[in-house]
């Protein structure tokens, strides 16, 4: 809204204000059980007194808000005529403040920080006016406009994040996709139930919800004192002895976190070692099994042994797992709310690619990336616009210069036997390989033109999909079922796709009647099939989020206190 708009609706007068808008328009009602009107009263006190000292309030900028902030909040009473938002004839809104405030005592399972909230001031300012009858024109403005910077935050919180993706992911090319922050807001309070209003500012993700749940639940884990560490020894195959105090850690390591029973089966009667030994410190196949199902929710090569990696993953402890899920769910926030009735989501860490629309769910594993700079796969977004059956693999000038050109001046036969040719591409001399079975990009790519000339692509390396880290590509995405994919996204039967790719025109292209958002994401703490997984953080992106998030994983006593303070409030 420009300045002069803004002056407009504060020079109109109160009455017009709740009345009618400025050149004849309704000014919005928020939607509470009490309007207000000139005449009225306000715990006694004339609401025109209340609205001078919320506008008295709102001309200076508290240096604890930030300057985009307090701009939301000026222009949300601007919207309101500067009338109460949150208060009544009697007091505070039961319906709006106190859900409010169970929003704000709440934040913890959303893993967002305390430090950023009001809580002491909540507390003593609202608590104030409730304990009295005789509230002054300035404690109820302070007490309404603190509520409202409060629930601008939430909602600033819920919509964007608290932290900003760029300045955490150098890679994230992602725009952070809301409402903007000032009609959200308006718009949130023209709602009855206030409470489904501010859950729908959440991503409307069945997965962030499902990722919550997982929050709480190693919330009472951390705070029920987390895991020990399995104590370091020699690695176990099954059916291997060891002592049984290690086998007994390991056990109970595995059951904290949801994998096996208390206690656990002492195995099978064949579970004895060559050694003789059998019972405690066997390394049984139930136990064996467990870690496998360990191994393939933490993003480690599932073998059943307990080898080095998983003793290190075994070992991390629960805060820092916990640290990830918030992290994670910071990660949701940055996406988009909506990603449209039918689209394409490849997630990194889990090497899994999803088509979905309204109907069904394609999913396929990936090949990603590598984790060596240059070969990484960013996080972006764009539509797909084309697939190409039988293309050529027009090799990159860095991968031509590095990989190709070497292995050429090595071996004379090297072009022959790839199936690689020399073409002019503008002044310049480049290599392709034909279309064909030994094409690195198979019988099929799908295109959607980005500025890291990424895409999806089949491989004629179909072995490399047994493994369950999957990362060996130049930062293109491999699919192990091109085919299937082909089909969703053309609509087309699986013959004549089958056709297409075995026996079509070379380097065919098939535009797509309408384009298809494909989100590539990275999130290593995510929910499958009911199960939490972890993923492999390939590219080190971590680390440094879950230090930004650390605040709502471990708060410290102080903030504790002030949030059961804020929670007797809210009960009272």
């Amino acid at each position: 809204m420009s300045a002069t708009r803004r002056g407009v609706l504060l020079t109109c007068s109160l009455a017009a204000l709740l009345v009618v808008g400025c050149k004849g328009r309704t000014a919005p009602n928020a939607a509470k059980e009490w309007t207000p009107s000139p005449g009225d009263l306000v715990m006694g006190v004339p609401i025109g007194d209340v609205t001078s000292s919320i506008q008295a309030q709102l001309a200076t900028r508290p240096e604890s808000v930030p300057a985009d902030r307090w701009r939301h909040i000026k222009q949300l009473y601007t919207t309101y005529g500067n009338v109460p938002l949150w208060l009544e004839k009697d007091g505070f809104s039961q319906s709006r403040s106190k859900a409010l405030l169970r929003a704000v005592v709440d934040v913890r399972t959303d893993a967002l920080r305390l430090d950023g909230y009001p809580l002491d001031e909540l507390v003593a300012t609202v608590g104030a006016v409730q304990a009295t009858k005789q509230a002054s024109a300035t404690q109820l403005a302070n007490a309404d406009v603190l509520l409202t910077a409060t629930y601008v935050e939430l909602a600033e919180d819920l919509l964007t994040g608290q932290v900003d993706p760029k300045s955490i992911e150098q890679d994230w090319h992602i725009a952070v996709g809301h409402e903007p922050i000032d009609s959200a807001v308006a718009r949130s309070l023209r709602d009855p139930q206030l409470d489904s209003a501010i859950a729908r500012m959440r991503p409307r993700d069945a997965d962030y919800d499902a990722l919550r749940r997982s929050l709480v639940r190693f919330q009472s884990i951390v705070a029920g004192g987390g895991w020990a560490v399995v104590p370091a020894g020699k690695a176990l195959k099954p059916r291997q002895a060891d002592k049984p105090a290690r086998i007994a850690a390991l056990r109970e390591r595995l059951r904290v976190e949801g994998f096996g029973a208390p206690g656990g089966a002492s195995g099978a009667a064949s579970d004895v070692a060559p050694s003789g030994a059998a019972g405690a410190n066997v390394y049984n196949t139930e136990l064996a099994g467990l870690v496998a199902d360990f191994q393939a929710r933490h993003g480690i090569a599932v073998d059943s042994a307990l080898g080095a990696e998983t003793m290190q993953s075994l070992n991390v402890p629960a805060q820092y797992r916990l640290a990830q899920i918030a992290a994670n769910l910071e990660r949701y926030r940055w996406l988009p709310r909506s990603f449209g009735g039918r689209y394409i989501i490849v997630n990194v860490p889990a090497f899994r690619l999803e088509a979905h629309d309204s109907t069904s769910t394609l999913e396929m594993k990936v090949i990603v990336g590598e984790e060596f700079e240059g070969k990484t796969t960013p996080v972006f977004a764009d539509s797909m616009e084309t697939v190409v059956f039988r293309p050529y693999w027009n090799i990159t000038p860095d991968i031509q210069e590095k990989e190709t050109e070497p292995k050429i001046a090595e071996d004379s036969k090297y072009m022959e036997a790839n199936d690689l040719e020399y073409f002019k591409d503008g002044g310049e001399t480049r290599i392709r390989q034909k279309p064909g079975p030994k094409n690195s990009l198979g019988l099929v790519k799908f295109l959607f033109p980005n500025a890291f000339n990424i895409y999806l692509h089949d491989t004629p390396d179909d072995a490399l999909f047994a493994k369950d880290v999957r990362a060996f590509s130049h930062g293109c995405i491999r699919l192990e079922k091109p085919d299937e994919l082909a089909q969703w996204v053309l609509g087309w039967e699986p013959a004549r796709v089958d056709s297409a790719m075995q026996q079509g025109t070379d380097n065919q292209s098939t535009k797509l009647a309408k384009k298809i958002p494909v989100y590539i994401v990275y999130a290593t703490a995510y929910e499958r099939d009911g199960q939490l997984y972890f993923g492999n953080d390939l590219y080190s992106r971590d680390a440094a989020l879950v230090k930004a998030v650390s605040g709502s994983i471990a708060p410290t006593e102080t903030a504790l206190r002030s949030l059961e303070a804020l929670r007797k409030l809210v009960q009272d």
